[in-house]
């Protein structure tokens, strides 16, 4: 089999799915990732999100999750879309960028099994699995290794051409293919992003506090919000974006053109009002396949009142 024919076979069948680009790499042990990820579950950096504590040997060793692995395949697809920079623009209710339109694990999913149908014709019988952010595997230090970007101090990935507003997916399978390499990092002596973090969660380069960080506070807390974060919230109601937003590699990122990212009327026209006046079956319907029903009705209100304190509605 000609390994290089037919990475260039996946990259192109990839990028007639709609992805923005495809990676590759060799699976091995992530011993520096390992460390690291155990240094920050020590420290209770996770905050209540205590499934990150759950099947550390298989993060940081795809073989666990696929026996017999050998390439993870990482595809990535931009969720910029001039719509969101007119939007944010505005002292209005902000919901995340990600989740502005249709829920990416859906849409991943989908391209992805056509994707591995796509290898198992070319390759013959190969066993593999698809992820989209749906079991403990490490996307972004995958999408790294497999020359898609570098991480940047927020620790989001970069890419020269696409900024950060990018969603990843992996397909992890028995396969040898053609491996790429990282590439460097170009963020330089840049700390836009520390220094624009209102709460202070990237408490170094490269490492987040989850406990501080607001997307955190209004999507994986299931309690209450400390008053302390309260006006540090801002105009935040789900997610925040405020890293990525003062990136310099995000000021020319080429739009995204899946349409099911691109964000729906409801993220771009809901007053700040009309959602604290939702009730739990409106919410559910307003928010059908999307990612905003991941943080809970009762949850959702809580951080729509203290939006709305912020911005002066009510």
């Amino acid at each position: 089999m000609n390994h290089k024919y037919l990475k260039s076979g996946i990259r192109r069948k990839a990028l007639e799915l709609g992805f923005d680009a495809c990676g590759f790499a060799k699976v091995q042990f992530l011993d520096t990732e390992a460390r690291r990820l155990e240094q920050w579950l020590k420290e209770k950096r996770h905050g209540t999100m205590h499934w990150m504590e759950n099947h550390f040997d298989k993060r940081v060793d795809p073989a666990k999750l696929v026996p017999g692995a050998k390439s993870v395949i990482s595809v990535i697809a931009s969720y910029h879309f001039s719509e969101n920079l007119q939007y944010d623009k505005k002292n209005v209710p902000k919901i995340a960028k990600y989740a502005r339109g249709r829920d990416y694990h859906k849409v991943f999913k989908k391209r992805l099994k056509q994707l591995f149908s796509f290898i198992q014709d070319s390759a013959g019988d190969i066993d593999g699995r698809i992820f989209v952010d749906s079991a403990p595997v490490l996307d972004k230090t995958w999408a790294e290794k497999s020359g898609l970007g570098w991480i940047g101090k927020n620790s989001n990935l970069l890419n020269k051409r696409l900024g950060s507003f990018f969603l990843i997916g992996e397909l992890i399978c028995d396969l040898d293919l053609e491996y790429d390499k990282p590439v460097s990092d170009h963020c330089g002596s840049c700390t836009k992003c520390i220094d624009a973090c209102p709460t202070d969660a990237i408490y170094e380069p490269w490492r987040v506090d989850s406990n501080r960080c607001i997307s955190y506070l209004t999507i994986e807390l299931k309690e209450s919000i400390d008053k302390m974060y309260h006006e540090n919230m801002k105009d935040w109601v789900f997610g925040c974006d405020i890293c990525q937003d003062v990136c310099p590699w995000n000021n020319n990122a080429l739009n995204g053109h899946i349409s099911d990212l691109k964000p729906r009327k409801i993220a771009l026209t809901g007053s700040i009002n009309n959602w604290l006046e939702l009730d739990r079956e409106e919410f559910n319907k307003v928010f059908e396949g999307s990612p905003v029903r991941r943080a809970g009705y009762d949850h959702f209100i809580e951080s729509a009142k203290i939006v709305a304190k912020n911005i002066g509605n009510c």
